[in-house]
Order: structure tokens, then sequence, then C-alpha cells
């Protein structure tokens, strides 16, 4: 058994990308520029915006947080929003999901700049890549395509079962290990929450992408030997004995199925990390394009 060590490759892509912008500096070219729209206090929502912010230092990009209370119009996020589209120097935009429920999440994907969509949730980025043409990938996604790369995790004929068919992560992912390209070529099934034989899909599986968002879920006994295991999953669970008074658990049940794995992202260090690294990926992308 491996671990696909989230951590090692996300700074490998982030010490790559550090020594980019400094070769940009120095011929006096453009330096790239996250803004980052955070909407409440969400406590999940703090922690990601804040690895998000720290990334750019580590790369030397410059970054914008943007916050706003919970209760703001839906109307005024959308002016900030077109703010940062019309800002020249602000080359990606993200703004923190979940939202409040009295603003549709929609609305504010829609009115990003597809061109500064560093998230890769714009319909037009998402109709580029079900096309197979350049896009903004979603960081999610990408950042799992970016860490079997690394480990040069063999995919190409493999059956891949993805359980999870998000807009975020699941269909996404299905698209990007379905595509010709490598990592890829996999055969790919969806699994959801109406699907009647879930179990005997995942034993069938060479690749276990698990995002559904219910802790350790996936248990050894839906999986086959050797399988490789992606673990998107990542819930605050209670737990007294601990400072923070929880510890995070994924979606998979690690110490009962990691035995059976070839590969097995561990949580937390495994896809958060390439997420972080994804999305700087993305804007430095979307700097290089623009200038």
């Amino acid at each position: 058994m491996e671990i696909l060590d989230g951590k090692k490759a996300a700074q490998a892509i982030k010490d790559e990308l550090k020594m980019e912008v400094a070769q940009l500096a120095v011929e006096g070219k453009k330096i790239p520029h996250l803004a980052a729209i955070l909407v409440g206090n969400n406590g999940a929502s703090e922690t990601y915006v804040a690895a998000k912010v720290k990334a750019c230092d580590e790369v030397g990009f410059k970054s914008t947080l943007v916050r706003f209370e919970a209760d703001i119009p839906s109307v005024k996020l959308l002016e900030k929003v077109q703010e940062l589209n019309n800002d020249p120097d602000v080359d990606g935009i993200l703004v923190q999901l979940p939202l409040p429920k009295h603003i549709r999440e929609s609305d504010v994907i829609d009115a990003i700049d597809p061109d500064k969509d560093v998230d890769g949730f714009h319909p037009v980025n998402i109709g580029k890549m079900l096309q197979g043409l350049p896009s903004f990938v979603p960081a999610t996604p990408h950042g799992i395509m970016l860490l079997l790369e690394h480990f040069k995790v063999e995919t190409k004929g493999k059956h891949a079962v993805v359980v999870g068919r998000s807009n975020i992560v699941g269909r996404p992912m299905s698209i990007l290990l379905s595509s010709n390209s490598n990592p890829g070529n996999c055969t790919v099934t969806i699994c959801h929450s109406h699907t009647k034989n879930l179990k005997e899909l995942c034993l069938q599986a060479d690749i276990i992408v698990a995002a559904l968002g219910k802790p350790e879920f996936v248990t050894a006994d839906m999986v086959k030997d050797g399988a490789v295991v992606v673990d998107v999953g990542i819930t605050r669970v209670e737990d007294s004995s601990r400072k923070t008074g929880f510890k995070l658990k994924g979606d998979v049940h690690f110490e009962s199925v990691a035995p059976k794995c070839s590969w097995i992202t561990p949580v937390p260090g495994g896809v958060g990390p390439m997420t972080i690294a994804a999305l700087m990926k993305n804007t430095f992308v979307s700097c290089k394009l623009k200038n």
C-alpha cells in the first residue's frame, strides 16, 4: 500500500510556480493576483480561505480577501464580483462556497468572468471541459488528476467508480477520468444515492473516487485488493478529546480499506492540498493568458 501524499505533490507544484513567478518578477512582468470573497463566518470556509491566501504568499502571488457579513444582499455581492471582473490587475476570482441560503450560488457563479473563473465552476468552463477544449477545470477534480499524474498512477483502460454526482467533484471527475488523456482513458461508472448495487460496482473498480460527504461510508468489504482509492470527503466529527472539539474524517474508512489498496489518499493531507495547488495553477495560467 502506497500513500497518495497530497502535501508532497502540492508542494512540488507550488515550488515550480514559485520559480516561474520569480522569473516573471525578474522580467518585469505581471504577478498573478487572486481575489477571494468570503461571506459570513463559517468555520470551515474560514479555514479553506486562509489556506488559499497562505498558498498565494508561498508562491509569490498577490492576493485580496474581501469579507462580507452573512446578511449581505445578493445584489451587493454581485456588484463586487462585477467590480473584480473589471479590475485588470485581478487574474482569478473565487467566491467561497457554501453561501448563505438567501443567495443563489448559481447566480454568483454565472456572474464571474469565465476567464477569471479559476475555481472552474462557470458553465462556459464546464462546457469547454466536456468538449475537451482548454478551460479552467474545477479545482478539486483538477487537483486529483495532478495527484495521479505526480505519482504516475496508471489509469488507462481501468474501471473507475465515482461515488457522488455533484457539479463540484463527481460529474467533472467522471469527465476527466474518461477523457482521452494521461491520466484518463478510464471506463467510468457514476454512483449516487439511488444506485441499487453500489457495493457490487465498487468491488469491480480499479479506481474508486469517494465524493459523497458521508464519513467512513466506503468500507473494506466494498474495495477489491489492489484498488486505487481517492477520498475526497472531509467532515468535521465531534471529538471531545481534542482541543478543537472535532476531528476530520473522510468518506473512506481508512484503517480497514488502506491495507487492501495499491494507492490511497489520507484525510487530511490528500485531496485538500491538491485542490489549493490546482487553484494556484489555474490562477497562474489565467495571468499568463491575459498578459
